[in-house]
């Protein structure tokens, strides 16, 4: 789960990290009301789940009250078009109002889990205020990781010899980032966190350390342990299938293909999109319904695909276990008979049941439904039947 720079501010300035004042507004009038409140130099940042802001026009420096209300009017009518949110942009809802600072050095840290290494890691660059993938791309050495242990946290000397590779020397200076450092380290652990991420820290020209900007997303399998992030989770910055597919159990991300696929198993289904694309198709979802998928389930992961007016043909490709091909099978002849497939779906089955699942299959002798022998062979009709 993401949340937005503003409730990430506020879970660190929580957590005793130093964070410039600010106001979270929904309108042109609000925000000029929040400038006047301020009544200085401020920031207006959109509030949105993507990257590239600034490059995208949608972080303003503002003097007056009518360069705020130009701003403000800028971002809230037009859509947000970045590298991180493809041609069609997303809507700004909300602005952050935020009293703007005069910098005079820029760092990034960060708290991530290494997959790797099982274990939380701290990354601190000198190089802030750019995208981080940019840096470990071009000077990776510039980047200072220390890892955590899982039982002991950070340790002193570890925090010493990060703020040491941020460059401060300042003694009152350190302190304070040493205080940045062990408040994204706790706000990381306290909230299983997956990412907790403050770019940039800032040292001012009147030697504040503060953090002007700061991203975190949560891992979802703990999120029933943290009632409060709930309420801070913005579903209207989500892909609407995507939290319909939620409700239900279901795995879906949306990709901008036109072969819907409907697969059990994450591998499998990455799998199957690796073949779709390996014979010339394009994959118009990941969709795993899991080991224990229901008739249900089944049913409205189809209702969830079709829904994509871009999706031309499905392929589904199961491998019976716990779910079982013949429960798949009378899925597939409901949701024909329920909701009407007007796209080709290919069917490849194998596993618990497949043969019992063909004969239901060939019993309901629906045209559109594809058997197919084998994955080769269900990739290659998909993709001609979309071609």
């Amino acid at each position: 789960m993401k949340i937005h720079e503003y409730q990430a501010r506020d879970l660190l300035s929580d957590a005793g990290v130093p964070v410039p004042p600010s106001s979270v507004v929904e309108t042109v009038e609000e925000a000029v009301a929040a400038f006047k409140k301020i009544n200085s130099t401020v920031v207006v940042k959109a509030q949105v789940f993507a990257g590239g802001r600034g490059k995208a026009g949608f972080v303003k420096l503002c003097k007056t009250a009518d360069e705020v209300k130009d701003a403000a009017q800028f971002m809230l009518t037009n859509r947000m078009v970045s590298n991180q949110t493809g041609a069609e942009g997303i809507a700004v809802k909300k602005l952050l109002i935020a009293d703007a600072v005069d910098i005079e050095s820029e760092y990034y840290v960060a708290v991530v889990l290494d997959r790797a290494k099982r274990a939380p890691v701290v990354m601190v660059s000198r190089e802030g205020g750019v995208e981080i993938e940019v840096v470990a791309e071009k000077n990776p050495d510039a980047i200072v990781k220390k890892w955590l242990d899982p039982h002991l946290g950070l340790m002193n000397f570890q925090t010493a010899q990060l703020v040491e590779a941020l460059g401060f020397t300042d003694k009152q200076q350190a302190k304070d980032a040493a205080k940045v450092i062990r408040g994204l380290v706790k706000v990381f652990l306290d909230n299983d966190c997956s990412l907790a991420e403050i770019n940039p820290l800032v040292r001012t020209t009147d030697g504040k350390v503060l953090a002007i900007d700061a991203k975190m997303n949560f891992d979802d399998s703990a999120l029933f342990r943290h009632p409060n992030l709930n309420e801070m989770h913005d579903k209207s910055e989500e892909n609407p299938a995507e939290l319909r597919a939620k409700e239900h159990d279901l795995t879906y991300i949306a990709l901008d293909g036109n072969i819907g696929c409907l697969v059990n198993g994450a591998g499998l289904a990455m799998a199957t999109m690796d073949i779709i694309k390996l014979h010339g198709g394009d994959p118009a979802n990941f969709l795993d319904v899991g080991g224990s998928v229901t008739k249900d389930g089944a049913i409205e992961a189809f209702k969830i695909i079709l829904a994509d007016d871009k999706v031309k043909g499905i392929l589904v490709n199961i491998f019976g276990g716990i779910a079982k091909c013949d429960t798949i099978a009378e899925a597939l002849i409901a949701a024909a008979r329920e909701i009407g497939f007007k796209v080709p779906v290919v069917v490849r089955l194998e596993g618990t049941n497949v043969d019992r699942a063909r004969e239901l299959l060939a019993e309901a002798n629906i045209d559109v439904l594809v058997p197919a022998d084998d994955l080769t062979d269900a990739a290659k009709k998909v993709c001609a039947q979309v071609a």
